[in-house]
């Protein structure tokens, strides 16, 4: 069987629509079994909305990409380098993966590998020998899935989602 191939490309200000549409169709998919549609509701009111995300867009040390399958798009990246970054870790050296989503549909495919090697390449390129992240402590398969990619924890923080303070676990990865 063939392998899939995605197509990778930065997110343009005027895709703000779709970035949004993407960011809340996959952020519920993840979490709202294990959230309440309180907590979800407010999340995405305060943190996905189209000002934020405009935001998000414009930041210089941000950088969103849509993974598309064919014309589909099926995922989206986003990464912080320098200030843009949620945590000061690692001394700086390191970049941040803050959100990596595949539609539900798609996972299982090996989309989510290549997407993941294609933030490795751009921190190559910029320079970078690290990675970091953060994933919810209940979220195993985000978790088995960076393990098996090599990322290994460090550290942990919270993650404020609506009324409910969650535990993410930071993890790196140096290549």
């Amino acid at each position: 069987m063939k392998a899939l191939a995605l197509s990778i490309h930065t997110v343009k200000p005027e895709e703000v629509d779709t970035l949004y549409q993407l960011s809340v169709q996959t952020f519920k998919e993840t979490f709202e079994a294990q959230n309440t549609a309180e907590d979800m509701q407010t999340y995405i009111e305060d943190q996905l909305n189209l000002n934020q995300l405009t935001a998000e867009l414009q930041n210089q040390d941000s950088v969103f990409y849509f993974a598309r399958l064919d014309k589909e798009i099926v995922g989206y990246l986003k990464l912080n380098f320098n200030q843009a970054q949620k945590e000061s870790v690692l001394e700086g050296k390191a970049f941040e993966i803050e959100r990596f989503y595949i539609l539900k549909l798609h996972q299982g495919k090996g989309l989510g590998s290549q997407l993941f090697k294609k933030a490795i390449e751009i921190g190559k390129d910029k320079g970078y020998k690290l990675l970091w992240l953060g994933v919810w402590e209940h979220n195993t398969k985000a978790l088995e899935f960076y393990t098996k990619k090599g990322l290994t924890a460090f550290d942990s923080h919270l993650f404020q989602l609506g009324q409910d303070a969650q535990t993410d676990i930071l993890m790196q990865l140096k290549f």
